[in-house]
């Protein structure tokens, strides 16, 4: 049986879509019962954000 290089990737591809939303699916359970966890999270999105910024910025 022929495999090609792009049939490899598409595994790959769904594969790692797969995981990500389970996980995606458990983290978000974890999120909503636990308040402290929510605070941690809104702090690490407004730092990603400073850092994406700050990037963007260094690159013009």
């Amino acid at each position: 049986m022929f495999h090609s290089p792009i049939t490899d990737i598409m595994k790959g591809v769904a594969l790692g879509m797969m995981a990500g939303i389970a996980i995606g699916c458990c983290g978000r359970k974890m999120y909503d019962e636990n308040p402290k966890l929510k605070r941690k999270a809104s702090k690490a999105i407004h730092t990603m954000e400073s850092m994406l910024d700050t990037a963007h910025y260094m690159f013009r």
